[in-house]
């Protein structure tokens, strides 16, 4: 058993490729026992999580999920004979019909009961730790009434929660919650995963509910494993490259910012965005940052006091530098408003690296000459990068937010396919997928990323590491994959190490600074 951290790649797996490991285990080995391996870890964790708890609340359901909750409460009431001062152990059954129980699930219970396990109508009063074995993977509809009103009682208490596989009501593949309350307690939350690590502990609802993810493979797979759904990323692709003695400015590769339209274009001024994404680029090692502003701008910004080193040209200029264009990763969107349409034809047709966000999205979901010259990029092998939230992303692929963030992963995957492109999904466990590649998801962030901004910041890191990853010939998914861990992981160290609020000025003012790029 161990604890899934940021430091190394996991894959991830489907819950039809879990269910086909599972009973490749349960074929060869004996009876009952998948079961008593995944229900002792429980009760080990549970443990080590909670050593001095004197009542431990074990709410099982009426599957296997609740089989290994009450395997779990016999080690725990068993411990009470050689540890006068373990816990008490209280189950409560959400099973209408013991006899209906699968069969492990009902030697289980047999198992319990044999013991003197305490099998009670509601839930106990005071318990220090909760284990949630209610529903595991193989749930697919709203939690019942009985269930419903225990995980209402669980989410309300202030004692830590540990879930046995999934958190009861989460979908394993997506992330979705299907609950009957969104987790609002500040009580610590951890969840065991067994023989696999699941996609929706991480994306979506998953990273609220999952708390901190511990995994128990029960047996090693082999080599005969299913492929993964997807990849959980993290530090690894976050360490910077060491430069040369001989590096120059020239050599680290150039950034082009077009955005921030002027607020004489439309009374919407959004100078900021493009300057932060230009900071990002600048900060996160670019050799030069070139920044076009959308709009008059003529009695407005000439340069950046903050950046001096930041070099400022008209937007018109530098879309028609061919030979920049040729040779630089251009960041085309932030603060783009209305201007942008005007940009973006020449920019789709002539830039060789290319980082699409927000306002340039949204012209190319409305727009089917845009929408053409994104596929003619297609044929060309340039290197193209979009990057955004769920609203944009379902207004890129026709369909509604709540589609999107249905599936996550599906969403991200069929807007890389269908324009071509690498995409970062934005949100709670960060979606990156790109053509012919297993879809990533991010291990890094925080709920302080949730500010206006953070998002220009990270479209400007990626096309900093994008530009220098040309230079020295290396792969540019890994380039995004580690523009989007420094992201989150920065966010993290600020949280951890400081009580005021992170803006996206102190974000992009912050990179390098942790070591990371």
């Amino acid at each position: 058993m161990r604890r899934i951290g940021s430091h190394h790649p996991e894959p991830l797996y489907s819950v039809e490729a879990t269910r086909a490991i599972e009973h490749a285990l349960t074929s060869a080995l004996p009876p009952f026992a998948l079961m008593t391996r995944a229900g002792t870890a429980t009760a080990q964790l549970a443990r080590s999580l909670a050593p001095h708890a004197r009542r431990i609340w074990i709410a099982c359901g009426p599957g296997n999920n609740g089989g290994d909750g009450l395997v779990a409460a016999r080690h725990l009431h068993e411990a009470r004979h050689t540890h006068p001062g373990a816990a008490e152990v209280v189950v409560t059954l959400c099973c209408t019909e013991p006899g209906r129980l699968p069969e492990d699930a009902a030697r289980a219970l047999a198992e319990a009961l044999a013991a003197g396990v305490c099998i009670a109508h509601a839930p106990p009063d005071g318990a220090d730790l909760v284990i949630d074995a209610l529903l595991g993977i193989g749930a697919r509809n709203a939690p019942s009434a009985l269930i419903a009103e225990h995980l209402l009682q669980m989410h309300a208490l202030a004692c830590p929660v540990l879930a046995v596989d999934v958190p009861s009501g989460l979908m394993a593949d997506t992330g979705v919650y299907l609950g009957p309350a969104p987790h609002t307690s500040n009580a610590p939350r951890h969840t065991l995963s067994l023989l696999t690590l699941k996609p929706g502990l991480f994306t979506a609802d998953g990273r609220d509910l999952a708390g901190t993810v511990w995994f128990d493979p029960l047996e090693p797979h082999g080599s005969a494993s299913p492929l993964p759904v997807a990849q959980l990323f993290g530090q690894d692709g976050g360490k910077p490259t060491s430069r040369s003695h001989a590096t120059h400015k020239g050599s680290q590769g150039d950034v082009v910012v077009i955005g921030g339209q002027d607020i004489t274009q439309s009374g919407a001024g959004m100078t900021g965005a493009a300057i932060l994404a230009a900071r990002a680029a600048l900060h996160a090692g670019a050799g030069r940052v070139y920044v076009g502003l959308l709009g008059d701008h003529s009695d407005a910004v000439r340069w950046d006091p903050l950046c001096p080193e930041l070099m400022f040209r008209r937007s018109g200029l530098l879309a028609q530098a061919r030979d920049l264009m040729a040779d630089a990763t251009v960041v085309c969107g932030c603060g783009g408003g209305t201007a942008v349409a005007d940009v973006l034809p020449v920019l789709l047709s002539s830039c060789v690296s290319l980082v699409l966000d927000a306002d340039a999205l949204n012209h190319l979901a409305e727009d089917p000459v845009l929408q053409t010259l994104m596929a003619q990029r297609q044929t060309r092998g340039v290197q193209t990068v979009i990057t955004p939230h769920p609203l944009e992303a379902a207004r890129l692929l026709g369909t509604g937010t709540r589609e999107v963030m249905g599936d996550r992963l599906q969403a991200a995957t069929a807007l890389s396919l269908r324009f071509g492109v690498t995409c970062v999904l934005k949100g709670s466990g960060t979606v990156v997928a790109a053509p012919g590649q297993t879809p990533h998801i991010n291990s890094s962030g925080n709920p302080a990323l949730a500010t206006a901004g953070t998002g220009d910041v990270l479209a400007g890191w990626i096309g900093s590491l994008l530009t220098q990853a040309r230079r020295a010939g290396s792969d540019p998914l890994t380039a995004v994959l580690a523009a989007v861990f420094a992201h989150g992981h920065l966010a993290d160290q600020w949280v951890a190490g400081s009580e005021e609020t992170l803006t996206a000025h102190r974000l992009a003012m912050g990179i390098g600074s942790a070591g990371i790029r």
